[in-house]
């Protein structure tokens, strides 16, 4: 059997809007040109994806015109984009000559039948473009590159769920085969089971990171972007916000599950299981350290705060509940029926509250619900969330979050679920004033 080496190396993921113009594009390069092993990962460019989605509608309402002019519009922009890369460079022919066959590629589906298949490949050209530009650009720069397609390594099995056997196989043996400092590949697409063009759901560009990082036992794996990394509270809202320099891969999933956007929860599992760190960092500022998320916990600290809108809360009351006994799996069942995930759930001798966050199949379970007890609803509500060291032998921590809210009302309280977040349920209108009662409290 042939071995296969692993080199040490670093996994790097770069968002859209890290590759969204020439400068920026070449920033990454600048950053990558210094001789260091690295596979680098490339979603499509900002607003791609969306142009791409754009196209398929129009395809799919069977109207090849609207989507032949949105395909010339794009096509004319990557022209501009490539004008103004590659001022005088040998480069600059093959990448326009990549540019024209990808998008009469994208054209021919005007042509036939088109179905979620041809969609996704048609959505995958994003990716394709944005990482072939960036190798061009790279040759040009002079950097040792190697170009490794996602489609020939990436891979899902018969459910739906990335194969790492195969992944690590394919990818370690092309490695192998191309001597390269840098590697450079697509987020996001992959081949399902079946050998089709397929793709994860959203943060898909994170999952290949975090897959490709798991299947070369990477060093580390580094989420790149174009704003500072994860920070305590939402600066949107808060004032003197501050950079979180850790995370424990749990504490991380608490807060991007709240709504904090930088990290997808879906890419931290293989990094987690791997034991491989995840860092995220921000392309105009590369000296700095960013957010460092791994397996190694930091006792008795309290890290961040975030909050999610859009939350309803359901409450059953009945006295059927009362000594009762599966009650509570009735209740759940009707919200797996429709299948809507339940935030947060409290309950009582004669009740339970619960929080969901979409309305698509609200009026279906509430009519259910009521065969019950007697059922209220509440709108306009957000979860709040503290997350750090809040295990319960933490003597202290429970009341210094609870007295920081004490003149907002607090609809439901959730602790013990999980040993690193506290959450509360209140109005909307009152979330803006927690947040930053939260922040002078917790950390200022």
């Amino acid at each position: 059997m042939l071995e296969i080496k692993i080199y040490p190396m670093q996994v790097l993921k770069f968002g859209g809007s890290s590759i969204g113009s020439v400068s920026k594009m070449n920033s990454v390069v600048s950053l990558l040109n210094d001789g260091k092993s690295r596979v680098v990962v490339f979603s499509a460019m900002a607003g791609m994806t969306s142009s791409l989605s754009e196209v398929a509608d129009y395809l799919y309402k069977k109207n090849p015109d609207g989507a032949n002019e949105i395909i010339n519009h794009l096509e004319q922009s990557y022209c501009d984009i490539l004008s103004e890369l590659f001022l005088a460079s040998s480069y600059k022919e093959e990448a326009q000559d990549l540019v024209r066959s990808s998008f009469d590629y994208i054209r021919s589906f005007t042509k036939d039948i088109f179905t979620l298949f041809e969609e996704k490949a048609i959505l995958a050209q994003g990716e394709i473009l944005s990482s072939s530009i960036m190798y061009f650009l790279m040759k040009d720069k002079g950097i040792k590159v190697s170009l490794l397609p996602a489609l020939d390594f990436m891979r899902t099995d018969k459910n739906s769920e990335p194969d790492p056997i195969y992944i690590r196989e394919k990818l370690t043996k092309l490695i192998n085969e191309n001597d390269a400092d840098v590697y450079v590949t697509q987020g996001h697409i992959c081949r399902n089971a079946y050998g089709e063009i397929d793709n994860f759901n959203k943060g898909g560009s994170d999952l290949s990171a975090s897959l490709i990082g798991a299947a070369l036992s990477a060093e580390e794996i580094q989420i790149w972007t174009d704003v500072e990394g994860m920070q305590n509270n939402d600066p949107r809202y808060v004032e003197n916000t501050a950079p979180v320099e850790h995370l424990l891969f749990e504490e991380a999933a608490e807060l991007a599950y709240f709504g904090v956007k930088i990290l997808h929860p879906s890419c931290i599992l293989p990094a987690k299981l791997n034991r491989i760190p995840v860092r995220l960092m921000n392309i105009y500022q590369p000296e700095f350290h960013g957010t460092l998320i791994s397996n190694k916990m930091e006792k008795r600290t309290l890290k961040a705060v975030a909050a999610k809108d859009g939350i309803i809360a359901i409450k059953v009351k009945s006295t059927k509940m009362l000594l009762a006994h599966g009650f509570l799996r009735r209740v759940f069942e009707i919200f797996e029926s429709y299948q809507t995930p339940i935030d947060m759930v409290t309950t009582s001798e004669v009740g339970v509250s619960v929080t969901i966050d979409q309305e698509k199949h609200l009026d279906d379970i509430l009519n259910d619900l009521k065969k019950f007890g007697t059922v209220t609803v509440d709108y306009g509500m957000s979860l709040i969330c503290v997350v750090g060291d809040l295990d319960w032998a933490n003597v202290g921590f429970e009341s210094k979050i609870i007295n920081a809210l004490n003149d907002i009302p607090v609809r439901m309280i959730s602790y013990g679920g999980s040993n690193y977040n506290i959450s509360f349920l209140i109005k909307t209108e009152d979330k803006v004033r927690a947040l930053q009662t939260l922040n002078n409290t917790l950390f200022n």
